[in-house]
Formats: structure tokens, sequence, C-alpha cells
């Protein structure tokens, strides 16, 4: 950042009261002439004295729903013939010439309607706050341009910080439009979840955007650069439902898509809805949108970085549920162990884990190495546990565990035992054969003894030879880690006049 920082004004420090309140007789308005051209030739003082000859717009806003300055609002936000009426080139990080940086501040000094932070990163920066104080912070010490304020009529000031520096120390972490973000909105449009982007190119200041499969990157392609962007679900075709949900008072965001296919927006209160009504008069579809943030439920935010991956937009949008679930899955890793509570097991067998504010889920093949007939029977609801990560899908929001990767498989172990003979429980009884449990445990592995290997005469069933719960002796044959079976043999465990 900057290190001297200084206000520039046109307030003599003498006229101040002890808690430094200015109570002169000067106006606090902009007076179009000497003083406001003193302040320009300042700014352009100091950026000479520093070595610029270009500034980039940071942080860009228009006025909103109120005008607070004491000068006549302007139609245009004060921007006409600065930039084109929809205000392309007026955005986040766009480089302008001094010159016109000086026309923008000149805006801001007569409280047009539209402002902004000036400024080139670790070299100058240049804000216009309340009541024509400017404060502008430069890497050089720039005495010329102080003396060139002073004999101006201004009076400049030295300060530890500027009130208007930003704030770098925000909790959370901002998402960025990255293309996790778009392969995550491409998906929620294919599970028919997402269908509207609201795309704030300017404090204040939207366009919404209709998507689908084939629109997305039409749209992504024509967005503003470092652009906010809110993801919603689609609008409702029951327009007449719509107004008819309106609230009986305060002001509401009211968006609809007209019959030409154009998404338009709009502030409301109850002392406009007659007059809504008829604007909205064929419309194909709307939704009313609370203003209170925590009324306000859009699936999903972020903004766009530039073009190097960088987020260097400085605004933050208000986090979602989705996005929380993002910035805590990006400090996930496939093959990291977590620990848990079990919170559900689904009737249809996933067992259901809060690793910290996210639900992962365990499939039912990674609960155990062993046989199991219920997830219940490995796990209880309430039960901490630990668990391996398998992945972190980013795009469906889904984190899948294992249990038995923490397990010690006991089939390699068992390999060495093949050729040995034991005796087993029979389990099961199949149509080509039977299962046999050859480790005394009730989750104990269990192999296969084909018909074929029961009895040397053919068999059409097992049944006629052994039955559930009767003790057989068996060779091992085989043992398959990979496929999960083992091969068993009565035949080959008996001696040859046992046959």
């Amino acid at each position: 950042m900057p290190r001297f920082v200084y206000r520039i004004t046109k307030y003599d420090p003498a006229d101040r009261d002890e808690p430094g309140h200015y109570i002169g007789a000067e106006d606090t308005t902009s007076d179009h002439g000497p003083v406001e051209a003193a302040h320009l030739q300042t700014i352009a003082a100091f950026a000479e004295d520093t070595g610029i000859d270009r500034l980039v717009i940071r942080e860009p806003g228009i006025a909103g729903l109120a005008h607070f300055g004491l000068e006549p609002a302007v139609d245009g936000h004060g921007l006409a013939g600065l930039f084109p009426p929809d205000l392309s080139g007026f955005h986040d990080g766009a480089e302008v010439p001094v010159s016109l940086g000086l026309e923008l501040v000149r805006v801001m000094l007569r409280d047009n309607g539209a402002w902004c932070r000036l400024a080139v990163e670790d070299k100058f920066d240049v804000r216009v706050g309340w009541d024509q104080y400017v404060y502008i912070s430069s890497d050089k010490l720039c005495e010329g341009a102080v003396a060139r304020a002073r004999a101006l009529g201004l009076f400049p000031e030295r300060l530890e910080t500027s009130p208007y520096d930003a704030d770098f120390d925000e909790p959370g972490v901002q998402r960025p439009a990255d293309e996790d973000f778009w392969a995550r909105l491409r998906w929620s449009i294919a599970m028919r979840q997402a269908a509207i982007l609201e795309e704030g190119y300017l404090h204040n200041a939207s366009r919404w955007h209709r998507l689908t499969e084939d629109t997305l990157d039409a749209v992504r392609a024509r967005l503003t650069p470092r652009a906010q962007l809110t993801v919603w679900p689609d609008l409702s075709t029951d327009v007449e439902a719509v107004l008819a949900s309106l609230p009986d008072e305060g002001p509401v965001e009211f968006v609809w898509e007209d019959q030409y296919g154009a998404l338009s927006s709009t502030m409301a209160d109850e002392s406009d809805y007659k007059e809504l009504a008829a604007r909205v008069a064929g419309a194909r579809a709307a939704t009313v949108l609370p203003l209170a943030l925590d009324e306000r439920h859009p699936l999903f935010t972020a903004v766009l970085p530039d073009s190097d991956g960088v987020l260097r937009a400085r605004w933050r949008t208000e986090p979602t549920p989705s996005d929380r679930n993002w910035a805590f899955l990006k400090t996930l890793h496939r093959g990291q162990i977590c620990t848990g509570t079990v919170t559900e097991i689904a009737g249809f067998g996933v067992t259901f884990v809060d690793i910290g504010g996210f639900t992962a889920m365990i499939n039912i093949p990674e609960l155990s190495w062993r046989r199991f007939d219920h997830p219940s029977d490995v796990v209880t609801v309430g039960q901490k546990i630990s668990a391996e990560i398998l992945d972190v899908d980013l795009i469906r929001e889904c984190v899948p565990l294992s249990l038995k990767a923490l397990q010690e498989d006991p089939m390699p172990q068992l390999i060495e035992q093949v050729g040995q003979i034991t005796n087993g429980l029979v389990t099961k009884l199949v149509p080509f054969g039977a299962f046999v449990r050859i480790e005394d445990r009730e989750d104990g592995l269990e192999g296969l003894v084909h018909l074929s290997e029961l009895a040397e005469e053919p068999l059409d069933r097992p049944e006629d030879v052994v039955q559930v719960g009767d003790i057989l002796t068996v060779k091992i044959v085989n043992v398959d880690p990979p496929r999960r079976r083992i091969t068993l043999s009565h035949l080959q465990a008996l001696a040859p006049g046992e046959r």
C-alpha cells in the first residue's frame, strides 16, 4: 500500500472544534468553479509527482434507491459523455487516462450519483469523501504536489491512514467464478435447479440473464469484468399469482421476463403495485425477491476473476449455504482422514456423516471389508467415526467416505492359508453351491463350495448333501482379493478313503 496519505480539503483546520468537526462558513457543496478546479489540479500534481499517467477504476457504483448528496441528481449518474449509455468501460479494473480519472473525480465532487476509487496498485490511490474531502495516497512524499495544493488555496493534511482504505482482513473466502463454478452452474441447469443469473456489474446496478445449457457460454462471454454473480431458481410462469403474493408493505425487487424474452427488474412498494401490474402486463414469468439479506435466498454466488484466474475485485457476495459448502470443500482432498458424527442411515443403505457442518456419505461397499446385513450392524446414529475421503466433488457438492479404508483387509492374509483344510459353518445355500464361513466370528469371511466340489456324484441341489447350520470340512483352494472371492472344496478336503 502507498505509504504517504493526505487529506486535501477547502476547510481551514483552524475552523474545527475540539472533536474535529468543521464549524466554519464554507459551503459543503461543490462550487463548480475555482475550488473544484483546485482539487482537480492538486490530484493531477500528485499523479505527476508519483510518476503515473493512467489510473484503474476500483469498486465503482451508482446511486441506489436514495440520493444522499446535496447536489441535485443528474441523469446518467453524471457519466454521460464519459461512458456509453450502458456504462461499458466503467467497471472494476478498467484502466483510464488521468484526464478521464479527473472527470470522474469531478462527478464525485458534485455528488452526481456515481462513485469509485481510482488507483495504481501499491503506488497511488484517490477517493472523494463526504463534504468534498479528497484522500490521496502515494508511495512518494509528493512535496511539490503538497505545495501546489497550498498555492491553490487548499489545505493538505498528512494522515496515518485513509478512512477509505480497503479492508483486506474480512473473514471468509470469496468464491470465484472459476471453472469449478461454471461446471457447478452447468450441472445445476441440467438438474433444473438454476435458471437465472444476476450480474452485478456495479454497486446498485445489475443485469439479469436467463440460462439454458445452450445459452450459458454466450451469457458468460458478455459478462462485465469482475462482476458479482448471483444464481437464482427459475421464475414462475403464474405471473398473476406472483403479483398477488406482493407484501402489504415494504419494498421488494420484482423480476420479470417480458413477451420478447427480455429480463428486467425494478424496486417497488405498496404505492407502486398498480403501476407495476400494468407495466408487466403480458409478461411470461416473474418472481418477487425480498430486499433484506436474511430473506433473499439465491442458490450460490461468485465474483469474476481476471483472465489470469486471480480474484482482484474487493467486493464480497453474501455467502449462501452452497458458497459455505464450497469454502469447506476447498479445504478437503482425496485421501484425507476426517472425523465426523453419523447423522442418518437412509432406507436405501447410505450412511450420512456430519464432518464439520457438511454432510458426507458412506456407500454400503465402503462400510466394512466384512459381511453385514444392514449398515446399522456397522455404525449407529450419533456415533463418532474416522473415515478416509475418497473424492471431493465440487460440482455436485458431494464427498464420499470410506470407513473400511482405515481397517485392515482380512482377505490378503487369507492367501497364506491357501491349501489348508479347516471346518466352517454353512451359512447359505444357492442353486450352484453352498457358502461356508471359514472364520470363527459372526462377520467371518465366507467362501463358495461349488456343487461339483460338494460330492463326487452329480448333484441337482446342495440340500441333497448339506443344510444351513452344518459344519463342513473344506479346503481353501483360491483367494481372489480384488474380486472378493474365496473358492473352497469339500471333496479336496476329504482323505481318499472318505470320498
